[in-house]
């Protein structure tokens, strides 16, 4: 007899009750309206058909627009934009799914034609390697160095975004502090140069979460992090420490959950132990995560929920095809990201396997 997958198992702690342990990593589809960053009338139902997943983390939605990184990034500041996403989360909860929204500041990793003004960032630090905007891909510039009037007002729009969240229906929102952008470029050892109180690398992080969760609730809100994950040209050479650090202070605010995204599986036994909450996680060494390597590290205790990126793209009811056994779609990668629909909304479910929704008490 076959066993049950631990994916399948539902998870409960504290406010996070979910009916299974596949949960939906943020990812970036590019197709908002490039000019008034309201996100596409389909991604109500891009989301609804894959809420199946024990919880869905939306792409990264910028709070303010010096925060877009690339073209058709939505963002979550203007009343048109709230709108848009409370279609999206209406039609979530009506297929039974949970929805947090990824708050996302790219910082530094982004380019004046997208944003209107030069970028920002910590220190005058400029990222090598290139950037994507309308015309293709372009060199990266020199940011400004936030002045700590800057910071302040930074603080207010993730608050502000995070309201908006919960007025457009979310039941969530998750601070995107990894993969190189603002609150990432705080932790690490090459974009923050300051000298000033804002040079300990977690107190500008810190200022936005403690906001964030004053504003709407502990239970409300996630955070995301990369330790030791050199993309978009960081360097953090004791991540360790620093991540402890910060650690120590999200487990004294109560935060939802952490969630990892790990280019090293070695990072999980240093986080675990000092993160006393709902911890989910994610291998991002390449390929997609599997199956497998989710499984494994659920059974060793190292994560409590996998997250899938990738895989949520062409198999919309994941975890119904964990269950079944059902094959996977693998998506070409010029179907990932733009404005085209192709690969967006087009990947059917071909199983016919509900599985249960409850969490039992």
């Amino acid at each position: 007899m076959q066993t049950e997958s631990p994916l399948l198992r539902p998870y409960r702690n504290g406010a996070l009750a979910l009916p299974n342990r596949v949960a939906m990593a943020p990812m970036t589809r590019g197709r908002a309206d490039d000019t008034t960053g309201v996100p596409h009338p389909l991604t109500s139902l891009y989301y609804a058909q894959r809420a199946s997943a024990g919880l869905i983390v939306t792409e990264g939605i910028w709070p303010s627009l010096t925060g877009k990184s690339t073209p058709g990034v939505p963002g979550i500041a203007t009343a048109e934009q709230v709108d848009r996403w409370r279609e999206v989360t209406t039609a979530v909860h009506a297929a039974g799914g949970r929805v947090f929204a990824q708050l996302w500041h790219a910082g530094r990793v982004s380019h004046p034609s997208l944003i209107g003004e030069q970028t920002v960032a910590p220190s005058a630090v400029r990222a090598e390697g290139r950037v994507y905007v309308k015309d293709g891909w372009t060199e990266t510039t020199t940011p400004r160095a936030l002045t700590t009037e800057d910071l302040a007002r930074i603080v207010e729009e993730f608050v502000t975004a995070a309201r908006n969240a919960i007025d457009a229906g979310f039941d969530g929102v998750e601070l995107h502090g990894a993969n190189g952008y603002l609150l990432h470029e705080f932790l690490a050892d090459n974009t923050n140069l300051r000298t000033d109180r804002y040079g300990e690398r977690i107190r500008f992080p810190l200022e936005v979460t403690e906001a964030v969760v004053a504003a709407i609730g502990a239970d409300r809100v996630g955070y995301r992090i990369s330790p030791g994950n050199p993309e978009n040209d960081l360097v953090e050479a004791d991540w360790p420490t620093v991540y402890g650090d910060l650690l120590d202070e999200f487990n004294r605010l109560g935060l939802a959950y952490l969630h990892v995204v790990a280019t090293d599986e070695a990072v999980f036994p240093v986080v675990r132990p000092r993160w006393h909450g709902p911890l989910l996680g994610n291998l991002h060494l390449g390929p997609p995560s599997t199956r497998e390597d989710a499984e494994r590290l659920v059974e060793a205790g190292l994560v409590d929920v996998a997250t899938f990126g990738r895989l949520f793209i062409g198999n919309p009811d994941l975890p119904a095809r964990f269950a079944t056994g059902a094959p996977l779609v693998e998506v070409d990668k010029h179907q990932h990201y733009g404005s085209a629909l192709d690969g967006y909304v087009d990947f059917p479910a071909v199983t016919t396997t509900r599985l249960p929704s409850p969490v039992p008490a």
